[in-house]
Formats: C-alpha cells, sequence, structure tokens
C-alpha cells in the first residue's frame, strides 16, 4: 500500500479559478483604460479628473485594485508557502504581506473617495 502524505491547504482549483477571473478583470480594465487615453484629444488634469469623478470609473477601479491584491496574494502566498520551509519564517511572511495588502486597500479607498 502506498503511504501519501499530504501538504498544504488544497487550495487548488479555486485558487486557479481565482486568478482567471482577477486576471480578466484586469485586463477588461486595463483595455478599458487604453481606449479611453487613445480617444483623449488632450491629457491633462481636467481630463483625468474628470474621468475618476464618476463613481463609476471609481468602482472600477477599487474592483480592479481588490483584483490586483486577491491575485498578488495567491501568488505570493504560493511562492512562500514552497519556498520559505520553516514555519515561523512562513507565517511572517504572510502576516507582513496581508498587513501590506490591507493598507494598500485602505490606501486606495483614501485616494478613490477622498475619506
Amino acid at each position: 500500500m502506498v503511504n501519501r502524505v499530504v501538504t498544504g491547504a488544497h487550495y487548488g482549483l479555486r485558487d486557479w479559478l481565482v486568478q482567471r477571473v482577477t486576471a480578466a478583470v484586469m485586463a477588461v480594465y486595463v483595455l478599458s483604460l487604453a481606449g479611453w487615453l487613445l480617444v483623449q484629444p488632450q491629457l491633462d488634469y481636467d481630463a483625468w479628473t474628470g474621468l475618476f469623478a464618476s463613481n463609476i470609473m471609481r468602482s472600477f477601479t477599487m474592483l480592479f485594485l481588490l483584483s490586483l491584491f486577491y491575485h498578488a496574494w495567491i501568488g505570493v502566498r504560493d511562492i512562500v508557502m514552497d519556498y520559505v520551509h520553516p514555519a515561523g519564517l512562513r507565517l511572517l511572511a504572510h502576516v507582513l504581506v496581508i498587513l501590506a495588502l490591507v493598507m494598500y486597500v485602505i490606501w486606495a479607498v483614501q485616494i478613490l473617495w477622498g475619506l
């Protein structure tokens, strides 16, 4: 009989799907922003403030940033799980990355909505 030792938390399919969905959201955002940039006759402060004055654009930007942060979390978590073997260092790395990403979310909300 084969004694199989399973390690890890079995994120597999869910994380694979989340990375594809977040990548699609980011691609749509980047293509939309690139399209907007191409049709602008003049890029100045007024054009940028006009674009981000809309709640739709702010929400779309926040969705992009949340997708980016979650996508980054999955990638960094997998790298740390693969290459950092001491449990204490792995936990420290995870906590530091989570704290940084939460701070980025708070900062993004402050920037987009001026809170």
